[in-house]
């Protein structure tokens, strides 16, 4: 019996579903169409906090998860 996979709580939907979608994927060619919709949907975020000056502690958390998805793309061997 395969170990069961911790789900991250989601304190952050504009952007974590589909983060932990990617976290959670298998397969090299699903796994990037999932690390690209969830830069697509950090960046969109990002795009929307543009104007405010809060929620640091999201924007830490967004920092952490680009880092993750990097080293993802990186051990896929993806160069986007």
């Amino acid at each position: 019996m395969a170990p069961e996979q911790q789900v991250p709580e989601i304190l952050y939907p504009h952007w974590q579903n589909e983060y932990v979608a990617a976290l959670l994927g298998s397969g090299s060619a699903t796994l990037q169409k999932r690390i690209k919709a969830a830069e697509a949907a950090i960046y969109r975020r990002l795009q929307q906090l543009a104007q405010d000056s809060d929620h640091h502690t999201e924007r830490h958390v967004i920092g952490n998860a680009l880092a993750s998805l990097q080293l993802l793309r990186d051990n896929l061997g993806c160069s986007d």
